[in-house]
């Protein structure tokens, strides 16, 4: 299959793929991932030796789009939790003895 990553065209295919990645160690890493046999490797390490580039040259979403068309199992990042800024404010100014600022 055809995928673009980093502006230039490349032909995977999910047997290339895992030739590709024997025998490479994972880095260890909390971000998004990709699935690849029994191992989990990060995204910008599997888009370097797929495409020989410099990690700065492509985007994750571009590798795990293309991850994700083959086949492989693919983990994002979880959504960050909104903050509630003013319960955190007043919960603090209760806890001081102080008043909260008012809100406009």
């Amino acid at each position: 299959m055809r995928f673009v990553i980093a502006r230039f065209p490349f032909d995977l295919t999910r047997g290339g793929v895992l030739e590709s990645m024997k025998g490479i160690k994972p880095e260890p890493g909390t971000g998004e991932s990709v699935i690849i046999g029994r191992r989990h490797y990060p995204v910008k390490q599997v888009g370097q030796v797929l495409t020989r580039q410099d990690r700065r040259d492509f985007s994750a979403a571009e590798v795990l789009r293309a991850m994700a068309k083959l086949g492989f199992t693919c983990r994002t990042l979880p959504e960050a939790a909104p903050v509630d800024v003013l319960g955190s404010l007043q919960g603090a100014s209760a806890i001081l003895g102080t008043a909260a600022p008012a809100t406009a």
